[in-house]
């Protein structure tokens, strides 16, 4: 099916979790401030009713993540001039298109998801039907606003692919051509930035050890006293990409520094190959307080003025339901609903 019908718009989210790293801004929001300034229709979204699919959390919790989620991605670039910036249950459309899709999607392909079966475990019984199906609302986030491209990490790939399959279903199921094949946009220097502590995994916000990421609320001190104390090796610093090869943190800490620049790996070698750490660190840490520490003072500014935050996904809501709303509209005719 070709695209040109289609708009070419961007939809991505991230769920309001708590505690925002720099490797959701290297991985995701600074990419997402790069595209509203491309050729495509940008929506963002703080993906609330995902959030709750493993438990539920506290609602003064939930509402105080979703509020942090947003001044994060305001702080870090994305402007609401630009931009759609919602909370996903403030546009109900998500809801209701995931139903059908719910529908349309076989067990089959949910029970193969390798999230599911991560976050299930051994006792998938007591898992929450939410956290099977929620592939499905995100096939519903993505296709309710017609999105032609995502950006996503890899390890949301799969799910991605699950979105194309029931746009596919869905089609050829009722002979039109009304979703698009959306397309998944993974590139940059560190699409997937790991752990200070450990370059084998992902910096996360469950690690127990802090020292262990960049929170996108450290100040300047916190930034810089991280990266002077992150893991590293022995040897000096390679000329080439491949002298990375099984150096874990070796390439961690050269892939966040290239992401933080907008360099290439091999630029970044170029210039500080045969450096020690003892050298490449301090650069590091002056680069990224540089970059990050901003975001941090404007997060504070923001997070004082909740009514703000509140407004502008208000806004959002409204622009949002304005593509929304004639989609779902065509998709229950589509299916044979009565409108």
């Amino acid at each position: 099916m070709s695209e040109a019908k289609f708009t070419p718009r961007v939809f991505s989210g991230i769920q309001p979790s708590g505690g925002l790293t720099l490797g959701n801004y290297l991985g995701a929001i600074k990419r997402f401030v790069q595209m509203q300034d491309e050729a495509f229709e940008t929506i963002y979204c703080m993906v609330d009713l995902h959030a709750i699919t493993a438990k539920l959390l506290d609602p003064d919790e939930l509402r105080r993540n979703t509020r942090e989620l947003a001044a994060g991605f305001i702080a870090s670039g994305i402007s609401p001039d630009k931009s759609i910036l919602i909370n996903q249950s403030q546009v109900p459309e998500h809801a209701q298109l995931a139903w059908i899709f719910n529908c349309i999607a076989r067990m089959g392909w949910m029970s193969r998801m390798t999230q599911w079966k991560d976050k299930a475990g051994k006792n998938a019984e007591a898992a929450s039907l939410g956290l099977f199906a929620y592939p499905a609302l995100m096939a519903a986030d993505i296709l309710v606003y017609h999105a032609t491209h995502v950006p996503v990490g890899e390890d949301q790939k799969q799910h991605l692919e699950l979105t194309r399959d029931i746009a596919s279903k869905f089609n050829h199921d009722y002979g039109v051509d009304f979703f698009p094949i959306t397309e998944p946009v993974i590139e940059g220097a560190a699409t997937r930035v790991m752990s200070l502590r450990d370059g084998s995994k992902k910096m996360s916000k469950s690690d127990p050890s802090d020292a262990s990421r960049i929170n996108l609320t450290d100040d300047a001190d916190a930034i810089a006293k991280k990266i002077r104390k992150a893991k590293t090796d022995p040897d000096a610093l390679p000329s080439e990409a491949d002298g990375l090869e099984n150096r874990p943190e070796a390439r961690n800490l050269v892939n966040i520094y290239a992401a933080l620049a907008d360099m290439s790996v091999e630029e970044v070698l170029r210039e500080v190959g045969g450096q020690q750490f003892g050298a490449f660190k301090p650069r590091l840490a002056e680069l990224a307080v540089e970059k990050m520490a901003p975001i941090s003072s404007e997060m504070a500014r923001l997070m004082d003025q909740p009514d703000e935050i509140d407004r502008i996904l208000a806004k959002g809501a409204a622009q949002a339901r304005e593509i929304t709303a004639p989609i779902l509209r065509q998709t229950y005719d589509i299916v044979g609903m009565l409108g």
